[in-house]
């Protein structure tokens, strides 16, 4: 049998010499507590080293793919193929089938081989002659970084988390923004208590407050550019007559200041919509036409990414969100809930109550 086995430094191959030691997968690991006992159970038939960090990092994220190398395969080819009847034992199945499809080798992955491939790590310094451990160790550093700052670079959910803290970030101004115009409200209220009645609008509201300030100002402003003319009269009217408590010009600029925040706040929120809509259409076409971008954002963000959505089963998409419920219910042998954060959906929520259910 032979191993290959993959270090920072380069590609190393092992000739098992005693193959009946490795039937006793417990006790392998005293086979490797020593350099000497390490070389009386494998050795190394050869070693090709990488040329620089450059091509460890090829290897490396062609290894982390699941996918053959050039050099790999060039080595395999040249080594490996002589000894066509012998195993090649691999630390990566799914590495192991690539190599079978590509060279006809037979390959084995086996708790075995994960026990040998941990003695083997444990005495590579003693193993592979010619190679100092200080080399070693700065060659691991160095290709851990390059591949760190590859995944980072490379990373395909890096497309996801932006869409995971768009989402966030519209729930959070949703929240703000309501906590904003209610405090907005309450307090102009107190000066002009019948505009909170007359204009339901939160955004006009604002708008309104803004421009006009103190309540005796409305008579001669002039606010049609935000109110219907209807409203507009409406409200001059109730100006003239309102029964709320007068108020300094310092506290009318507080509430215009606030004012301005509410409105800022949202033309970000409409920008930020705007920013997630697009996104959703050019990640998730498809799920943002059946459920909508927002369902589909809140669904991408609860499951992580849309990898991890994609890999769900129907029965797990239907219920994310409602976790709590779930539970629940199973706790206290009730009917579980029959839909989550999908229950938001247009589809569904055009769906008669008794249909919900199937619809989700």
């Amino acid at each position: 049998m032979l191993v290959l086995f993959e270090t920072a430094a380069g590609y190393a191959i092992f000739k098992v010499l005693n193959e009946k030691k490795l039937q006793e997968v417990d006790s392998l690991w005293k086979e490797f507590e020593t350099p000497e006992k390490a070389n009386k159970i494998v050795k190394l038939k050869h070693f090709e080293k990488f040329q620089d960090t450059t091509e460890a990092l090829a290897a490396s994220t062609a290894l982390v793919e699941g996918k053959l190398s050039k050099n790999l395969k060039k080595i395999l080819k040249k080594i490996v193929a002589k000894d066509a009847h012998e195993q090649l034992a691999v630390a990566d199945a799914k590495l192991g089938g690539v190599i079978k499809d590509k060279l006809n080798l037979s390959c084995i992955h086996s708790p075995m081989v994960t026990e040998l491939m941990r003695g083997i790590r444990s005495q590579i310094e003693g193993l592979i002659t010619g190679l100092p451990s200080r080399e070693m160790a700065a060659m691991c550093l160095g290709l851990a970084h390059s591949l760190s700052r590859y995944k980072l670079k490379f990373s395909p959910d890096k497309v996801d988390t932006m869409i995971i803290q768009a989402i966030s970030l519209l729930d959070d101004l949703d929240k703000e923004l309501n906590n904003y115009i209610m405090r907005c409200r309450e307090w102009y209220g107190w000066h002009f208590p019948e505009l909170g009645k007359i204009i339901t609008d939160n955004l006009a509201y604002c708008k309104c407050v803004r421009k006009v300030g103190d309540r005796s100002n409305f008579s001669s402003s002039d606010v049609s550019d935000i109110l219907p003319e209807e409203i507009e009269e409406e409200v001059k009217a109730a100006a003239e007559i309102s029964m709320g408590t007068e108020v300094s010009e310092e506290d009318i600029n507080n509430i215009i200041h606030l004012c301005d925040q509410v409105i800022e706040i949202s033309e970000y929120r409409t920008q930020l919509y705007d920013y997630l809509k697009n996104r959703m259409m050019a990640i998730a076409p498809n799920l943002t036409v059946m459920v909508g971008e927002l369902v589909g954002a809140r669904l991408i963000a609860h499951a992580g990414s849309l990898l991890n959505l994609a890999k769900h089963p129907a029965s797990t998409v239907q219920l994310l969100g409602a976790e709590k419920a779930l539970f629940r219910a199973l706790k206290t042998k009730r009917d579980t809930p029959k839909f989550g954060l999908i229950y938001h959906a247009s589809l569904v929520g055009q769906t008669n109550t008794k249909n919900k259910g199937k619809v989700s």
